[in-house]
């Protein structure tokens, strides 16, 4: 039973084999404590024993003449400001009063089988009503006549909760909800590193581990999306958790848009830890009748450190967030013509291109920037999403079936959300543009954001591709966005309501997705924004793979990669071979080098290929092979970290099949060193009791000396060359060997 209720006590345990969240209802007060949330505790009648109070002189109280009953120092749920808590609260709601102050009171629970689906937001979900349980906790304000449900849902088979929360005005008034948080919790100590991914356009996810402090950090967007700068994500380990060891709570928002996840540690070393919507520029009109949903925060615990971690999240997106054909499918080797051609083609250079890609056994070909409109560079034709017949003369319908003649399937890419005032929709609809009036209108890229909250604006964009998606062979689709949202303000919405519109946002982003998936169910999505400027859990939603970066250098690649796998599973990042010099970096690397890195995600080729010699093209004819053998692997497999390429000048990473009789290890070796010591990678995740094959040793290996002795690396491993230089790698295959 995952889920016990102690009705005489009102206490609730939820519960499976790996972990326990518990909380209760506080006598008198009828709010919900919070109690544990850990590695699984045996279940009893009743844990009220692990309420802690403190009585202090200078505290305010609830209760007159009980000196206890201050909130400050209390484990809370769901917390509120004001009512003698003085830290950041879990929601804030101002009454036509102007009052802030909430007192929401239980009432009562309702048990679920299964997971309840969020209208218009993406969330996990299951396939059958016994993978989870979901626990409804209801409370009310008699004040504001508000209802609030607190929902928890519990995973039968593996350490994951999820929570959301749920405002309904059941008043005559309208109230105005200024923050709405998916999800707190209150640690009883503040022994704990945070740890986060950072970054910047070209450097995403850098893995950022750093002691907690008194008082409060935290990482955020207020970009209209969930940005280069910080992943929407936040864990807490404990200093002496490892990779492979040690508690480690993860938090992780399924959302794209404003975001704020935060750590608060109080004066009594308590630490609350909030996930939700930024409540900067939020603020959320609830007329009588009107009900408010809270994106979804997806908890995970670990006693197997952070790669423990990080593999609950990697099968649950990969399983249970993920939708569609392509979740269970494995992905085509891709080539994209961006960094080939730039805006720079016509369908001659496209054909040619496509005709050795064909060549070199790559599956998919997908046509970048640049098909539609007048667009010969990035200050035209956003919007007009109309073949440019110049280039094109038979359009994209006769490019694709042409593509597909070759023996190749087509993609296309698409910038939906973004415009240029040189566009025919622009010049029809200025107004359609977020931008405040009477002020300047700032632009990115020579272009201007689409409003979203508008389903006016999603239905014509909805239209406008289905013309051009339906009438051709289209098996893939590349969804970019290349800004940020800046003067936020929609002409759609009263001032009252100008609070809305990021949301609203990012909801209508949402539906033209929801639209296109329904239209065309077969279609491969990627998300792309500006490389990892959206990659977030909201969007695998939609679109099974995300471009992880628009920096293609195989060394940068190894962080931004290596910080993304902390959170997100192989199958949803995309990961391409490009030139050399690096277009991003003017960095030089080995080609096979390029593939190694780039075999750990979803794999293609973004370069010329037919300037490349012939040494090349046969080299590419062998990794295209490679990767088609082991993409099952990759794909579905569970994914180690062995080494971080944040603490020296090298990196180790592997995957393991599920039945453990074949691994993929990537070891890399940034720099070369004269006179290098030995060296040596344990591997993880293996049969310790099973014999296996090796690439590159003579004898068979028992699975516990690979991971315990390791696999003992020279520099004649890394390279064919006599000196390995600089950029070295090597895969090694493992294979158990026959019973």
């Amino acid at each position: 039973m995952p889920v016990f209720v102690n009705e005489k006590t009102k206490e609730f345990h939820l519960t499976n084999d790996a972990v326990s969240y518990i909380f209760c209802v506080m006598d008198h007060l009828w709010q919900l404590e919070h109690l544990y949330y850990g590695k699984k505790i045996r279940h009893r009648p009743s844990f009220r024993h692990l309420t802690e109070r403190k009585k202090h002189g200078a505290s305010a109280n609830r209760l007159e003449g009980n000196h206890t009953s201050s909130l400050e120092y209390i484990k809370q749920e769901y917390p509120s400001y004001g009512t003698t808590d003085f830290r950041y609260p879990a929601f804030e709601i101002r009454d036509t009063i102007g009052s802030r102050i909430a007192d929401f009171r239980y009432q009562g629970y309702q048990l679920k089988k299964g997971k309840p689906t969020l209208k218009g937001l993406p969330a996990v979900y299951v396939e059958d009503d016994n993978e989870a349980d979901t626990l409804e906790i209801y409370l009310f304000d008699h004040v504001l006549e508000m209802q609030l449900i607190l929902s928890y849902t519990i995973y039968a088979g593996c350490n994951v909760l999820t929570r959301h929360a749920v405002f309904t005005n059941r008043g005559r008034r309208h109230v105005y909800l200024n923050e709405a948080m998916s999800a707190s919790v209150d640690f009883p100590d503040d022994h704990f590193e945070m740890v986060t991914l950072h970054g910047a356009w070209a450097r995403e996810n850098h893995v950022q581990v750093k002691p907690l402090a008194k008082g409060v950090q935290s990482v955020s967007s207020a970009r209209g999306a969930s940005s280069h700068q910080f992943n929407p994500f936040l864990a807490l380990k404990r200093p002496e958790a490892t990779e492979r060891s040690g508690e480690v709570y993860g938090f992780s928002f399924v959302y794209s848009g404003n975001f704020l996840a935060r750590a608060e540690v109080d004066n009594f070393q308590v630490t609350r830890v909030m996930m939700g919507i930024n409540p900067f520029q939020f603020r959320w009109k609830l007329n009588p009748g009107e009900t408010f949903v809270t994106p979804e925060c997806v908890m995970v615990y670990s006693d197997q450190g952070l790669n423990g971690m990080s593999q609950t999240y990697h099968h649950l997106y990969r399983e249970r967030l993920v939708r569609g054909v392509w979740r269970d499918k494995t992905r085509p080797v891709l080539f994209n013509s961006w960094e080939a051609t730039y805006f720079k083609f016509d369908e001659e250079k496209i054909l040619t291109l496509a005709k050795e890609a064909k060549n070199l056994g790559i599956e998919l070909f997908v046509l970048d920037d640049g098909w539609f409109g007048n667009r010969n560079n990035d200050k035209s034709s956003l919007g007009d999403w109309t073949a440019n017949l110049e280039k094109l003369p038979e359009g994209i319908k006769g490019l694709s079936e042409k593509i597909e003649a070759l023996g190749m399937k087509f993609g296309l890419w698409f910038e939906p959300e973004m415009v240029n005032k040189d566009s025919d929709l622009y010049r029809r609809h200025p107004d359609w543009v977020i931008a405040t009036p009477n002020r300047p209108m700032s632009h990115g890229r020579n272009q201007y954001v689409l409003d979203f909250s508008r389903d006016e604006v999603v239905e014509t964009l909805f239209q406008a591709m289905c013309e051009t998606i339906g009438s051709s062979k289209i098996s893939y689709m590349k969804w970019d966005m290349n800004r940020n949202i800046t003067e936020v303000f929609s002409r759609a919405w009263p001032k009252n309501q100008q609070g809305e519109v990021f949301h609203r946002y990012i909801l209508g982003v949402y539906k033209l997705y929801e639209k296109l998936i329904e239209h065309f169910p077969a279609i491969l999505f990627e998300s792309c924004a500006s490389g990892g400027g959206r990659f977030d859990p909201g969007m695998l939603y939609y679109a099974p793979q995300t471009w992880a970066s628009d920096d293609t250098d195989a060394a940068e690649r190894l962080k931004i990669q290596y910080g993304t796998s902390f959170v997100y599973p192989l199958s949803s990042i995309g990961s391409h071979v490009s030139a050399v010099p690096n277009h991003q970096a003017g960095r030089i690397t080995p080609l096979h080098t390029r593939a190694n890195v780039a075999y750990f995600g979803t794999f293609g080729y973004e370069l010329d290929i037919t300037l490349l010699s012939k040494d090349e093209k046969a080299v590419i004819r062998k990794q295209t092979a490679f990767f088609k053998e082991k993409r099952a692997l990759i794909q579905f497999g569970r994914f180690y970290r062995l080494e971080s390429p944040f603490e020296s000048g090298q990196a180790a990473w592997m995957v393991v099949s599920a039945d453990q009789k074949e691994a993929l290890a990537g070891c890399y070796q940034m720099y070369a060193r004269p006179n290098a010591p030995f060296s040596r990678i344990r591997l993880q995740g293996l049969d310790a009791g099973r014999l296996y094959q090796v690439d590159g040793y003579q004898e068979t290996v028992y699975g516990d000396e690979l991971m315990h002795a390791g696999l003992l690396l020279t520099e004649s491993m890394l390279s064919s060359k006599k000196r390995p230089g600089d950029y070295a790698s090597r895969l090694f295959s493992i294979r158990a060997v026959p019973d």
